[in-house]
């Protein structure tokens, strides 16, 4: 069985991991630094500006796990003790009187005195009403501790998180009514392209519909982005120029073709003239010419056109650079390792990935990896890594990325 290998050469072109490492690098230097305050239920996908204190403890009173019988185990000798009590969750109690036990209800505080709670399957209500406990009891047991969760100043979430629906009941749990988020990061998409027309308008000859704008704008809305649609640029070079001009105000110009070494490169000619190309041609497949530059001090990156390429270059590149602009620490998107349920006997120069899912623990992989074929992905939940210098046999293991790791 072939091991998950290491990175291979492939020539002149950069490899993913020194890629990836150049945005990041490039990213933290520009990071996002201004801040608004919303409402909690308005937070979800946003990026925590400011570290999330706990001001006070959680739970802030001991508390019952269970429904049962609050006591004190100096006063049971085994024989029934009397109810003197009932406790509500949302009640204070009375302090636990001397030789009695308390009626309690899971999550109710637990009465002054009482060390112990018995859960009621283990009581025995008596014709006086009094309780008998029909099996071993130990101190604390069945009682949440005060501060069991938090406690005051203690550090529940840094600056940097991204929100979620966990996120945001936590902070809920504290008693927050809003949090600081850093801002939207402002992403304007363009096309480039005469081939490219947009969907609802009739087919000229040699035109085909643009598929890569809705995909990057909806993702990029999914990442919490704020989107400024740039339309489509025609394959002219005083465009571009004027077109990228206009977009001052953005934090990152992406764009989508004409990243390749052809004569209609315009996005390229215009980075080299009028600002800088940092990154270009990486040893990855698809998406092999993504460039990465400034026009006039606005960060550019350029995505290959063809749609699978633009979906792996952005899933694996661009989402983890947006991310470590807004201050997001983690941002490379879970791997895990798997069998491959297919043949792979012609190995690349550069690392590879395939479109695929997992049937039955193995990944597979779909039948057409042509980096025009966007349907591949919509068939697949995740994309399978396949290393440079590799080849592969059913059973050999692999990396698998699902797409739930990096759609959102």
């Amino acid at each position: 069985m072939n091991p998950v290998g290491k990175p291979g050469k492939s020539g002149s072109l950069m490899p993913v991991e020194q890629a990836l490492a150049r945005l990041l690098e490039m990213a933290e230097a520009s990071r996002i630094v201004e801040r608004e305050r919303l409402p909690l239920a308005q937070v979800q996908g946003r990026v925590l500006a400011e570290d999330l204190v706990s001001t006070l403890d959680l739970p802030p009173w001991p508390n019952s796990a269970m429904d049962g019988y609050a006591l004190r185990m100096a006063d049971w000798t085994g024989e029934p003790l009397l109810v003197s009590q009932k406790v509500f969750a949302g009640q204070a109690p009375d302090p636990l009187q001397p030789g009695t036990c308390a009626r309690i209800f899971t999550g109710a505080p637990v009465p002054a005195g009482a060390d112990c709670v018995e859960m009621q399957e283990n009581a025995e209500v008596q014709a006086d009403e009094r309780v008998r406990f029909i099996q071993a009891l130990t101190q604390g047991q069945n009682i949440r501790p005060q501060g069991q969760e938090t406690t005051v100043g203690e550090l529940i979430l840094p600056a940097g998180t991204r929100l979620g629906p966990i996120e945001q009941g936590l902070a809920a749990s504290l008693g927050c009514a809003e949090l600081a988020v850093v801002r939207k990061v402002r992403v304007a998409v363009l096309s480039t392209g005469d081939e490219l027309i947009e969907p609802g308008q009739a087919l000229g000859p040699g035109q085909i519909y643009n598929s890569n704008r809705v995909l990057l704008c909806s993702w990029l809305q999914r990442l919490g982005c704020e989107v400024v649609d740039a339309g489509i640029l025609p394959d002219n070079l005083e465009t571009t120029r004027s077109r990228l001009g206009e977009l001052k105000d953005v934090d990152l110009i992406l764009s989508t073709g004409g990243v390749s070494v052809g004569e209609a490169d315009f996005l390229g000619i215009a980075l080299r003239e009028e600002g800088e190309l940092t990154l270009w041609k990486l040893a990855i497949k698809p998406g092999k010419p993504l460039t990465f530059g400034h026009f006039r001090g606005v960060p550019v990156i350029g995505l290959p056109g063809n749609p699978a390429s633009t979906l792996v270059t952005f899933a694996l590149l661009t989402r983890p650079y947006l991310l470590r602009r807004q201050g997001v620490q983690d941002v490379e998107p879970l791997k895990v390792q798997v069998p491959a349920g297919f043949d792979w006997l012609q190995p690349g120069s550069r690392r590879e990935y395939l479109r695929g899912r997992l049937e039955n623990g193995r990944a597979t992989i779909y039948k057409n990896q042509s980096s025009g074929v966007l349907r591949s992905a919509a068939w697949a939940d995740g994309l399978v890594e396949v290393l440079e210098d590799r080849t592969l046999v059913p059973g050999d293991s692999v990396f698998f990325i699902p797409l739930s790791e990096v759609l959102g």
